[in-house]
């Protein structure tokens, strides 16, 4: 580090044997309080001459810098983890586990998407599935899935919404009750290529479906056959509809050359093709009393057609590649512009809004404000009549359900995320949380409720985010290389109230202000860090400004790294500022003049992320070499680090008050560390791609993650309520293992085994098994006791056996228990345990190794026999004992 002329770098003042300690009157050593921040508590200056206190008045000048280094240099990690030590005795316990508590899953990537005639309930596409939402609560109720596990292409739900058709790739047509999730039917579609479109006639009985073979196939939903073969339309068919009057057995469709052919289901015949479309046609809708038909297309024309002489009545050119057009009811509505009782239409197309047209006079009488930024483009559009809903798709998969005649956004759902690059808690008790994805739109989902708010604000994709300490204000930055600044009142909306810009390159982290809401900081691919003081109207109590979203300026502006800095930190006490690059390094900031202090050197490969400790003097980074590192604020070396992850650490986080850390990688799984011992202790694997985004709760008992998988994961510390049950269990195998004692003592045989059979301990079974067969009458009591057992507990027995009987101290019992089994129970009856197959093949290669040993051991038994009864012995004469002998020469 550069110092100015004439200024001698500050030595590291010593480091005493404990960092939390203290000398009393009496020369006593006291120990500090436990647990405390050395961020928060004021720190006591050294005894010795020529000591430096930490700079108050942080960053006045560059000597006040190097000052303030030196200061840092006199605290200490004890040694690399004693204070931790005693901050971790101090909160009591680290944790071991998570649990997911809450995914946000994708549950709509494009195409259609229908409502029930209540419009409680929402059917839409996702991959192989097609879900089913709970619209009151956004809550994902049931999702179906065919046998085949192909790609659904199209679906339709019955007007009386009692029956769901779906199709799949796999050429086959299943029908649904949807209610229980069950299939009722599944039948092969005998079209030549996948399904593409389908439609339910008024009755609910018919089901049209129009094909990529240029087919179109009429089926009968009651009597399960199929009724109609229409050919005739070239190319992919992509729209079928009935005609509203079930009486006139009328069929719509509309194939790859624009035109839209009228089939007579009496006369199997084509009645009409209609021509007026230069592209293709996305929409049909009828008139209520069934007169007039309004069609759409992306020629940027809809069209009115008179069904008595299939003739185009008026053509109105709406400026736009309509995706979807609705027919309104024909009533007055001042709210969109309908004043007279005439025909109006609302369209959906290519520039995101929803404009209400006068048939008669072609002109727009009603246009939605347009939200800035690309994906807005809206690519569905259907009325719920009977439930007055309107419910529209757009491009980034986003669902917008609106209250038809005002128009009014009642609900929002954000059906596929992409790519989740950053997630935060937000509120001042953690109550919702704020998604950045491969889009410029936020969202944020209430997680009491599921409720989603989309907002609209920066025209790139987000890139970054963080909140400020109260939880209510939160900073957004984006590749549009600004930054922006939201506000959350108390109930749960969201707004921009200031927005800034200056860098030349996208903007990649952003970070908050510690102790105030007072400044931020953010981080560019243009190498260079600014720092933004918040205005003062922007914390008064008013929730908005008047005149929209106020202006940031940068008060500092700093060239930081050579290249791409992707990640900034502010220390605890807003003092420090920490920046990790591409460049491999870290480095240490005095702020607000953003002065150099140190830097951190020693990763292989460019940082991701960068982060202080709560409680210490401490930096983390991790970084693209598949490392975390603990570096000391002192004197910038390297105190620790952590190995584990297989690929690049995207983040890291501290947890349970400094002394644990949470870290993510590209390798999808998030890890547990014990900083005292460098220990992984639990690798969380829910994700199936990189881990952008981690975040952890004010009261450090949840956890957020977000993945490139689309899925945003709530954890959940489950360490205490493991602990709890572990301790549970234990003492109810202690008093379990007394009763079996007390069973076994009192010769309670059947009680004692079904007991042990209940724990699902092998041995202890077998030590039931062997005291019965101590027994003097072990044979009768053994299969007295085993015909009471249920057939579960036999099945249990019968995988006991298995173990025993791979080891010859135990065969016996295993054989014993085998014997009763098969003198005692039918074939059949064995037969139909579950996993006997199994245990049979287990049990037969031992068995035959038991038995032929014991052969050996007969044989050898009966050799020895032979010998014994064989051997010719002499007969010995008849002597006097040795005692005899003894007491004759005796005196």
């Amino acid at each position: 580090m550069a110092l100015p002329p004439g200024r001698k770098r500050l030595r590291p003042l010593p480091v005493p044997d404990a960092a939390a300690t203290a000398r009393s009157k009496d020369g006593a050593k006291r120990a500090a309080p436990v647990g405390t921040s050395q961020w928060s508590r004021a720190v006591t200056p050294s005894r010795r001459a020529g000591s430096v206190e930490f700079c108050e008045e942080f960053g006045a000048n560059l000597c006040h810098a190097a000052a303030a280094a030196g200061a840092l240099a006199g605290f200490s990690w004890s040694g690399g983890g004693g204070n931790m030590a005693e901050t971790a005795a101090g909160v009591g316990r680290f944790k071991a586990n998570y649990a997911v508590e809450r995914k946000i899953e994708p549950f709509y990537k494009g195409g259609k998407a229908q409502l029930d005639q209540t419009g409680q309930h929402l059917f839409c596409i996702c991959g192989t599935r097609v879900n089913i939402l709970e619209v009151a609560s956004g809550v994902v109720l049931r999702s179906l899935e065919q046998e085949d596990q192909e790609n659904i292409t199209a679906f339709d739900l019955s007007p009386d919404d009692e029956v769901l058709v779906t199709a799949s790739r796999a050429l086959l047509l299943a029908q649904w009750a949807w209610r229980e999730g069950s299939v009722t039917r599944l039948w092969k579609a005998i079209h030549t290529a996948p399904v593409a479109t389908m439609a339910f006639d008024p009755t609910s009985t018919l089901l049209a479906t129009g094909g990529c073979d240029g087919a179109v196939r009429v089926w009968d939903i009651v009597r399960h056959y199929g009724t109609h073969h229409f050919r005739g339309s070239p190319g992919v068919v992509h729209l079928v509809a009935f005609h509203p009057d079930p009486t006139r057995l009328v069929l719509f469709s509309s194939a790859a050359d624009a035109a839209i052919r009228v089939w007579s289901l009496q006369d199997r015949s084509c009645l009409a093709v209609m021509t007026a479309h230069y592209s293709a046609v996305t929409s049909l809708t009828f008139s209520a009393d069934g007169h007039t038909m309004l069609s759409s297309g992306r020629d940027k024309i809809c069209v009115i057609w008179d069904l008595q002489s299939c003739q185009a009545t008026k053509t109105v050119p709406v400026f736009e590649s309509v995706e979807a057009a609705v027919l309104l009811p024909e009533e007055p509505v001042s709210q969109l512009g309908v004043k007279s009782s005439g025909l109006y239409f609302l369209t959906a197309g290519d520039q995101g809004t929803l404009r209400v047209w006068e048939a008669a006079s072609g002109q727009c009488v009603y246009t939605q404000a347009r939200p800035p930024g690309p994906g807005r483009e809206l690519t569905h559009c259907t009325l719920a009549r009977t439930a007055g809903l309107l419910l529209s798709a757009t491009a980034d998969h986003n669902l917008l359900l609106y209250e038809a005649r005002s128009l009014r956004l009642q609900k929002q759902f954000a059906g596929y995320s992409e790519e989740v690059l950053d997630v935060r808690f937000l509120g001042p008790e953690d109550s919702h949380v704020i998604v950045a994805s491969n889009s410029p739109c936020l969202k944020v989902f209430e997680l009491q409720t599921s409720g989603c708010q989309i907002l609209h604000g920066h025209t790139d994709i987000v890139l970054a985010l963080d909140v400020f300490r109260k939880g209510w204000l939160f900073a957004s930055c984006a590749k549009d290389q600004s930054v922006r600044i939201w506000r959350m009142n108390k109930a749960g909306q969201v707004i921009c109230v200031a927005q800034g810009s200056g860098h030349t390159h996208s903007v990649g982290t952003v970070c908050c202000s510690r102790l105030k809401e007072s400044f931020l900081v953010t981080g560019s691919q243009d190498c260079t860090v600014k720092l933004w003081p918040l205005p003062k109207a922007l914390l008064s109590k008013n929730t908005a400004p008047d005149n929209g979203p106020l202006l940031l300026q940068a008060q500092t502006t700093q060239r930081c790294h050579d290249k791409d800095i992707n990640s900034v930190a502010i220390a605890p006490n807003d003092k420090l500022l920490a920046t990790g690059s591409q460049d491999r390094t870290a480095k240490l900031w005095a702020l607000p003049q953003c002065q150099l202090l140190g830097v951190f050197s020693g990763h292989r490969r460019g940082l991701w992320c960068v982060q202080f400790s709560p409680m210490d003097q401490v930096l983390a980074t991790a970084s693209a070499d598949g490392t975390i590192k603990l570096w000391a604020l002192q004197d910038f070396s390297c105190l620790k680090t952590f190995e584990g992850h297989d690929a690049s650490v995207l983040k890291v986080a501290f947890v349970s008050r400094g002394t644990q850390l949470l870290s993510s990688g590209s390798d999808g799984l998030v890890k547990l560390w014990t900083i005292k011992n460098n220990e992984c202790v639990r690798t969380l694997d829910a994700h199936e791609d990189k881990v952008w985004g981690l975040h952890c709760s004010r009261l450090d008992d949840r956890a957020l993650t977000g993945a490139s998988d689309s899925r945003v994961i709530l954890w959940k510390d489950v360490t205490e309520a493991e602990q709890a049950e572990e301790q549970a269990r234990q003492e109810e195998q202690v008093v379990r293992q007394q009763e079996l004692d007390n069973l076994l003592h009192e010769k309670r045989y059947l009680r004692a085994l079904g007991l042990a059979i209940s724990l699902d301990r092998p041995h202890t079974v077998l030590t039931v098994i062997q005291a019965i067969r101590r027994d003097p009458e072990a044979c009768e009591k053994l299969e007295a006791t085993m015909l009471r057992l249920r057939r579960d507990q036999k099945e249990a027995l019968l995988r006991f056996c298995v173990t025993w009987n791979t080891n010859s101290r135990h065969c016996h019992e295993a054989q014993a228990v085998l014997g009763v089994l098969l003198r005692r129970e039918a074939p059949e009856e064995l037969l139909a345990y579950e996993g006997v197959r199994a245990a049979l093949e287990a049990l037969l290669p031992y068995t035959e190794r038991h038995f032929q040993r014991l052969s050996r051991t007969l044989q050898a038994a009966a050799f020895l026999d032979f010998l014994w009864h064989n051997m010719k012995l002499p007969v010995l004469a008849a002597t006097s004992t040795p005692w005899e002998t003894h007491k004759e020469v005796l005196p």
